[in-house]
């Protein structure tokens, strides 16, 4: 993949003053089938590929790209990317140095067991109408109405070289598979529901099999109607709450692993992305209950997140976030690292060829503990079981935030009862993590994208988490 183009890059870099060098080929082939409402709407496919080039001169970094794979027009980005790193180094008086990381030669090739272009493209779309033919009927027997349906199918083939004047070279060539679904549920009586969920993993079509949406779409819309029909209020003030693993990740994917970012930590992201209520010397403070531990980790295999080096060659690693209560680590890129006197942990990454690497999660999850479901809500006079959530939002410090479940039930004296709409979880950060006194031993995960920067850069990951158990904390209702 272009390894001379490469490697004559980075010498032509180093050549004209630069200090470190580094160049990335990247190659991103997407495919999209969307049906709305039954109805085939979108077919596409597109592939973008070129070389990124980013220099340090002096104490600034610069960074140009090309979609032209020519060595005149590979020549010329270097020029800019050092004229660019040489006229910021003298006008700024903080600069940019590199820390250690483990840099590493290695290469990642994911071979599908099912490929997508085995599959035809009316085979794809036959799929997706029998999955939406099926929810049709489901609610049409429940008395409910689905006016707005979206099902997708997509894929995302990446290829990837990283090489720089450190010594890294590393490849990735990783296929991805996706599903997504919007579903808007109704009655005359009892207004509507919404339901968004996205599925991701690196992997080919097997993946699609493996999540059976013919069959899991239907059980779901039928819970869906289930709780549109006949869900009443839940218990308001203070009480225990089971939140569902669906929505533990993607708690921890906004309060424990955008805070975590170095970038961000340092201030370098409030305009863009915003801020975090971590400060550089919170490394060590308590912020919930010792059951509790969060980490990202990009090496699980067939994760949406996958990645073994990230973009400046270091390796990966799982990294502890929050470590039994305690935070316990931040994501680095080797610019942050250096600040904070620690080895870079692999956070590095770009969405691609023409984005510049910074500091991204990949797969944020809290760890399983000891718990079964049943365990967890046996002593449970009075509850809420918060299975899904429709609606979620949180505050630029990541601190105050808000989730109204989709799917959810009523406890009572230990046993799931019935449904409940619209429960509301507001809490901040520290009450949430501190509030966990149980945490259940399933581990599960979802999909999705994660934006951050400007220009922006949409990454997939993954969110994940068990169940677990709040105690006394306080629920209201969003008004139907």
């Amino acid at each position: 993949m272009f390894e001379d183009l490469l490697q004559k890059a980075i010498d032509y870099a180093l050549s004209l003053g630069a200090s470190y060098a580094e160049a990335r080929y990247q190659k991103d082939s997407q495919e999209s089938i969307i049906l709305k409402n039954g109805i085939p709407e979108v077919s596409a496919s597109s592939t973008r590929r070129g070389i990124a080039i980013r220099v340090l001169v002096g104490n600034s970094l610069g960074f140009a790209s090309t979609s032209r794979l020519k060595r005149a027009y590979v020549k010329k980005i270097i020029e800019d990317a050092v004229a660019m790193a040489r006229a910021s180094s003298k006008i700024i008086t903080r600069g940019v140095s590199l820390g250690d990381g483990k840099i590493s030669r290695g290469a990642v090739n994911i071979k599908p067991r099912v490929s997508w272009t085995s599959i035809s493209v009316e085979d794809k779309i036959e799929y997706l109408k029998d999955v939406d033919k099926n929810i049709v009927e489901v609610s049409d027997k429940a008395g409910v109405k689905l006016p707005s349906r979206m099902l997708t199918l997509e894929k995302w083939d990446l290829e990837k070289h990283v090489m720089n004047s450190d010594g890294a070279d590393v490849v990735h060539i990783v296929p991805r598979t996706m599903s997504t679904y919007i579903l808007t549920l109704y009655h005359p009586q009892k207004g509507t529901l919404q339901r968004i969920q996205e599925l991701g993993e690196s992997r080919g079509w097997e993946a699609v099999e493996k999540w059976n949406l013919t069959e899991n779409l239907r059980d779901e819309v039928e819970n869906l109607c289930n709780i549109l029909m006949r869900g009443t209020e839940p218990p308001k003030g203070e009480t225990d709450v089971i939140v569902g693993s669906e929505v533990v990740g993607l708690i921890c994917h906004e309060s424990a692993g955008h805070p975590s970012e170095a970038d961000r930590v340092l201030g370098r992201e409030a305009a863009q992305a915003g801020e975090t209520y971590i400060k550089p010397n919170m490394i060590g403070e308590k912020i919930g209950s010792e059951v509790v531990t969060v980490v990202d980790d990009p090496r699980i295999p067939g994760s949406f997140g996958f990645y073994l080096y990230d973009e400046e060659g270091v390796e990966a690693r799982e990294r502890v976030l929050i470590k039994n209560g305690f935070i316990n680590e931040l994501l680095h890129n080797r610019e942050t690292a250096k600040v904070f006197n620690v080895e870079s942990n692999g956070s590095a990454r770009a969405s691609q060829y023409d984005r510049e690497p910074i500091i991204r999660m990949a797969n944020t999850y809290m760890k399983p503990g000891d718990y079964s479901f049943q365990e967890l809500i046996e002593d449970i006079h009075l509850g809420v079981y918060i299975k899904s959530n429709q609606e979620w939002n949180i505050d630029d410090k990541r601190w105050n935030q808000r989730y109204v479940g989709v799917e959810a039930y009523k406890i009572v004296k230990g046993d799931i009862v019935e449904p409940v709409r619209n429960p509301v979880l507001e809490i901040t950060t520290r009450d949430f993590y501190s509030s966990i006194d149980a945490v259940g031993k399933k581990l599960s995960f979802r999909a999705g994208y994660c934006g951050k920067s400007e220009p922006m850069q949409a990454i997939p990951v993954w969110f994940g988490g068990p169940d677990i158990r709040l105690r006394r904390v306080r629920i209201s209702v969003r008004p139907t």
